[in-house]
C-alpha cells in the first residue's frame, strides 16, 4: 500500500520536468504529507502535449452510487488491475503520471506492537513518477469528480524490510509509453509493473507526527535516529 508521499519541489520545476508549456493550476507549495482524499498533481497526455492537473487521490469509478468508495481504492494491484472492473478500463485508456520525490511507508516493529515511519526516496532526491489511473464520476445532480489510484508492485530490496508492496515507478524513459492513450497492449504495459532499482532509492526512519494529515511541513522529513538502527539503508 502505498497511503503517504510528498511533492516539494516548486510547480515552475514540475511543468519543467514534465515538458508542460502552461497549465491551470494557480499555486503550488510544498506539500510534505500527501493523503488519500487530497486532490494531488497528475500529468495526463491529451494526445498531444502533457497537462498538469490536479485529481482526488482514491479513484471513484463511474458505476459508483456513492464517491465515498475512492477511500477504498487509494491504491491498485498492478498484477490483477486489468481483470478488476473499477480499473480494467482506466488501464487501457486512463492513465497518468502522478509525481513524487518521496513516499512513506510504516515498518512493523516490536512483533508488531510499534510501526517506525520511514522516508523512501531516490538518492540522487530528484522527482520521480508513479503510475497511476484516472477516472470520471457524474453524480446524479452534475456533480462531476475526477480521482485516481496508485498502482502499486513487489517491493525491492530497499522496501521489502519495510512493506510488501510499493508503488509503481516509472523509468523515465517509460513515461510516454505509459501516457500514450493509444498503447492498449495489456502485455506490453505490464513489462513496467517491475519493481524500481534499488542501487537507486534509499529509506531512512522520520518521526511519528507524519502519521497525522494535519501535519505538513519540512519537520516531518528530517531523520529521526532510532535506537538500534542506522539512519541510512
Amino acid at each position: 500500500m502505498c497511503g503517504r508521499y510528498t511533492i516539494t519541489i516548486s510547480l515552475e520545476e514540475l511543468m519543467l520536468r514534465y515538458m508542460i508549456d502552461e497549465t491551470s493550476v494557480p499555486f503550488h507549495r510544498p506539500k510534505y504529507n500527501v493523503a488519500p482524499g487530497q486532490f494531488i498533481f497528475a500529468v495526463i497526455h491529451d494526445g498531444k502535449r502533457n497537462r498538469l492537473g490536479e485529481l482526488k487521490w482514491g479513484l471513484i469509478p463511474p458505476w459508483a452510487d456513492d464517491p465515498k468508495i475512492g477511500y477504498m481504492m487509494i491504491n491498485a494491484r498492478a498484477e490483477t488491475a486489468a481483470d478488476k472492473p473499477a480499473f480494467r478500463e482506466p488501464l487501457k485508456r486512463k492513465r497518468c503520471i502522478i509525481p513524487a520525490d518521496s513516499f512513506y511507508e510504516w515498518q512493523k516493529e516490536d512483533g508488531g506492537k510499534r510501526k517506525q515511519p520511514m522516508r523512501i526516496l531516490k538518492r540522487d532526491r530528484s522527482v520521480f513518477s508513479i503510475a497511476g489511473l484516472y477516472e470520471t464520476w457524474l453524480s446524479p445532480d452534475g456533480e462531476k469528480i475526477s480521482s485516481c489510484t496508485i498502482l502499486t508492485t513487489e517491493p525491492n530490496d530497499v522496501v521489502a524490510p519495510i512493506h510488501d508492496r510499493m508503488p509503481v515507478i516509472l523509468r523515465p524513459e517509460n513515461e510516454a509509453l505509459w501516457l500514450d492513450r493509444s498503447m492498449q497492449d495489456s502485455k506490453e504495459l505490464r513489462t513496467l509493473f517491475v519493481p524500481y532499482p534499488e542501487r537507486e532509492l534509499e529509506a531512512y526512519p522520520v518521526g511519528a507526527a507524519v502519521g497525522n494529515v494535519r501535519n505538513d511541513d519540512s519537520s516531518l522529513i528530517a531523520p529521526n535516529k532510532v535506537e538500534g538502527q542506522m539512519e541510512l539503508w
